[in-house]
């Protein structure tokens, strides 16, 4: 398809011209028309107002000269008609008038005219104004032109990012941002949003939330967004520690992202069960974690994700402990920065002093969210608005269910065993949950199941590092200072293993309607009074000594072997 560029305008004046010519004075005309036909241009004449109206719908002239005084219609009114008829097009209007007063010329203008010219007439004024109102005209119709095709290209370009935003959002938004627990605020400056609000539940319960606030707006802003997003989902639903996610997103975006871009993030990984909240933040305005009416600010302490590299990349986080209602907020800088008409900031201070006032409101979020748009005004926000309220609740009442992402009609093996081993500085420095979690969820059918999996998987393994390995004791998390020196041992232990060795052996059978995943976990330690284990109930208020309980609640088969260093375990499964 051949498309019809706009005319330069040196080639569309350089031909001859269609003008028409209105004048009720016979001589007057044949005058102008023998003028105008020597200067090389196409006459069209009309004897009165409404005889140019007429002519200029039938002729389509390119400039006119119209008499202003003339029966049936006069040129004033004969102006406006025609202007109405022209529409967007520039047909310039040069009166012809022996009128000489100011306010008789001001009515030329003022009835669409573009100029006038007075009687008796100059050929070389006449082709003076002829030659320059065809140079505007020309320009015009060019603007016109240009105007139209940038109008074209940005419906087109609107249209590929809607298209592209929804891709964004299928891969964005998948997760569990719809839950009780969540309110959220995404306002995006335009069709792209240059922040990003990710929450996702984990294989052992819990959630984990992150607010990222990307450099600059809109698309170029929003491209990182998606393997950040990727990473962050896929991770988490394979059981990966909020520090490996972000060290594992920090790197991606280093890697991607040009000199000078980054992005400011909150993650947080809220723990249902023994309710807790780990947050880590770089670059973003302090979030703030109501606890029974105080308000405790958690302020950035590392630099956004995308800046330094591994080597260097600090994943510490902070541990708060949380009761049901408590809520966390967090925010990217939009909601601070949100600027009035008078360009004043809406301001920490301002936001603090408003969340002071109604911190035991449940309607919070809403007036945050009301104040500083009002704030804003009629100017709006300058930059992305994004933030979110996360409140602690039992879990039960989150109201959302783990998506199932692979069906029983899938690809993957139905039928399958395999043998993972570990030692010393991998038993150290590296967790294989995740990693055999991912295996086993390439069964068809078999990812609503992953919360479970994940739990045997985990008791499994880190009883045989912790007490097989280690030989630690784990009557000391019985209370927060054993729990302490629990895991200075642990560390300690960890960097003096010799010739240790966790082996990890997974066999699947599957059935038309589900299967039976057999895992057998033996370790290098002297074993343990598993039948003193198998006599005793665990107490309700204890954390130690109810990991064989919990398995046994989940299996249908769990088996100890002598010494007490080997454990095999089944877990049936139906769709």
């Amino acid at each position: 398809m051949v498309t019809e560029s706009a005319p330069k305008p040196e080639e569309a004046s350089a031909g001859p011209l269609k003008i028409l010519i209105a004048d009720d004075n016979h001589s007057d005309r044949l005058i102008l028309q023998a003028i105008v036909k020597r200067q090389g241009h196409h006459v069209v004449t009309a004897v009165d107002g409404v005889d140019a109206v007429e002519k200029f719908s039938a002729e389509e002239p390119d400039i006119i000269l119209l008499d202003a005084l003339m029966p049936r219609m006069d040129g004033f009114d004969a102006a406006k008609e025609i202007k109405k008829l022209s529409g967007e097009d520039l047909v310039p209007i040069i009166f012809l008038t022996s009128l000489s007063d100011a306010e008789s010329l001001a009515k030329c203008l003022e009835a669409g005219g573009d100029d006038f010219l007075s009687k008796p007439y100059n050929p070389i004024i006449l082709q003076a104004k002829i030659n320059a109102f065809n140079r505007m005209r020309v320009m015009h119709r060019t603007l016109q032109m240009q105007r139209d095709q940038i109008a074209d290209h940005n419906e087109h370009l609107v249209r590929e990012q809607e298209v592209a935003k929804k891709v964004f959002d299928n891969v964005a938004h998948v997760g569990c941002l719809g839950a009780r627990n969540i309110r959220h605020l995404l306002s995006p400056l335009s069709v792209f949003n240059g922040d990003v609000l990710l929450a996702c539940q984990k294989p052992s319960g819990g959630m984990h939330v992150l607010l990222g606030d990307f450099t600059g707006h809109g698309l170029p802003a929003a491209i990182g967004a998606m393997p950040m997003a990727e990473i962050f989902y896929g991770m988490t639903t394979k059981g990966y520690a909020l520090p490996d996610i972000l060290r594992e997103i920090n790197l991606k975006l280093k890697t991607i992202l040009p000199v000078g871009f980054f992005c400011c993030a909150t993650m947080i990984d809220v723990e249902f069960g023994d309710k807790s909240i780990e947050i880590w933040s770089g670059g973003l305005p302090s979030g703030y974690l109501l606890q029974g009416g105080k308000l405790i600010k958690v302020p950035s302490r590392h630099l956004p994700l995308g800046i330094r590299g591994s080597d260097s990349f600090d994943a510490s986080t902070e541990r708060y402990e949380m009761h049901d209602g408590d809520r966390f907020y967090l925010w990217s800088d939009g909601i601070i920065e949100a600027a009035n008409s008078q360009n004043e900031f809406y301001g920490e201070e301002r936001l603090q002093a408003l969340v002071e006032q109604y911190i035991e409101s449940d309607e919070l979020f809403y007036r945050i969210q009301r104040d500083v748009l009002a704030f804003a005004g009629d100017c709006g926000p300058g930059d992305d608005l994004t933030m979110a309220e996360v409140t602690m609740m039992p879990e039960h009442e989150l109201g959302i269910h783990e998506s199932e992402h692979a069906s029983a009609g899938g690809r993957g093996p139905g039928k399958w065993e395999m043998s993972y081993r570990l030692t010393d500085d991998s038993l150290a420095r590296f967790d294989p949950i995740p990693l055999l979690l991912q295996i086993v969820m390439e069964v068809p059918g078999m990812r609503s199941f992953n919360g479970e999996i994940f739990t045997i998987i985990s008791e499994l393994y880190s009883n045989a590092l912790d007490h097989g390995v280690l030989k630690l004791d784990s009557s000391l998390k019985n209370s927060s200072e054993g729990f302490a020196e629990y895991y200075r041992l642990r560390e300690q232990r960890c960097n003096q293993l010799v010739d240790a060795h966790v082996m990890v052996r997974l066999k699947h059978d599957g059935t038309h309607q589900g299967g039976v995943l057999t895992i057998r976990v033996e370790d290098s330690g002297q074993g343990f009074n598993w039948q003193k284990i198998n006599s005793t109930q665990p107490c309700a208020s204890q954390y130690s000594g109810r990991g064989v309980a919990l398995l046994k609640s989940l299996c249908r088969r769990v088996e100890y072997f002598e010494p007490g260093n080997v454990v095999e375990v089944e877990y049936e499964w139906r769709l």
